[in-house]
């Protein structure tokens, strides 16, 4: 039986998404989760949601404790996870509001928890990460929007910075170089511990802006970001109803 879990990014998180949402109060081995659970249908299908950044957004993304999070989905019961977040542009073409459908990571943090096997105690654990986002997931995402007819990238890679704060010119250009397409604080430590928690996970990103790279533009603020990303949260709505209401 399909039942979807939903990390809400910016100005994703609210629980009126669902139809008669529960509140569940969860605690986990790796301590509390951001936020409650939020427990509900949507179309019909089994959903619970939970707030990345904690309520009012009032944890940073070093803060966030991630593995909790996952590990409160999957006691949850979840099969699948999909995941939104802002996120930078590092390429001309994907412009604002955009989404992208990301395929690859590159790791950029530095002081997280990003596994739940920190001995080997039990024997060695070591999580094949080639493809760390669920093709199956991907498509829907993607088939979903274009449904929606939105600007959508299929494939990308997402660079993910430690933050809080946002990224010099020198080390916007060379996430650049390295093949990065678009960039946030989030996305790798999510995708790395729902790997290791066998549970299928897709990312919709929307680009809000383009960091700071590009000379012609002022460079990135919290405030654009949110203004972008709030101005088209209804957008991104439609595309998890649409998508939670396709996956098998």
């Amino acid at each position: 039986m399909v039942k979807i879990g939903i990390i809400g990014g910016s100005g994703l998180d609210d629980p009126e998404l669902l139809s008669n949402p529960q509140i569940i109060r969860a605690d986990t081995p790796y301590g509390k989760p951001s936020s409650a659970l939020s427990a509900g249908k949507i179309n019909g299908v089994d959903v619970v949601l939970i707030a990345r950044h904690g309520e009012k957004h009032a944890l940073s993304p070093s803060q966030v404790n991630y593995r909790a999070n996952i590990h409160a989905l999957k006691e949850q019961g979840v099969t699948h996870i999909l995941a939104t977040t802002a996120c930078g542009s590092l390429k001309e073409e994907i412009d604002r509001g955009h989404f992208v459908i990301v395929d690859q990571f590159i790791d950029f943090t530095k002081n997280r928890k990003i596994t739940f096997h920190e001995t080997f105690e039990n024997g060695a654990v070591h999580t094949a990460m080639a493809d760390p986002f669920d093709l199956d997931l991907r498509k829907v995402l993607y088939q979903s929007a274009i449904d929606l007819n939105y600007n959508t990238h299929f494939g990308g890679t997402v660079i993910t910075i430690e933050g809080p704060r946002f990224s010099t010119k020198a080390e916007s250009k060379m996430f650049r170089m390295w093949g990065g397409d678009v960039i946030n604080m989030s996305i790798a430590t999510e995708a790395i511990l729902a790997n290791e928690a066998q549970i299928p996970y897709a990312v919709v990103a929307m680009s809000t802006d383009y960091d700071c790279w590009k000379e012609d533009e002022a460079p990135v603020s919290w405030e654009e970001i949110l203004e972008i990303f709030g101005r088209n949260a209804d957008r991104v709505k439609k595309l998890l109803a649409r998508a939670v209401s396709a996956i098998k």
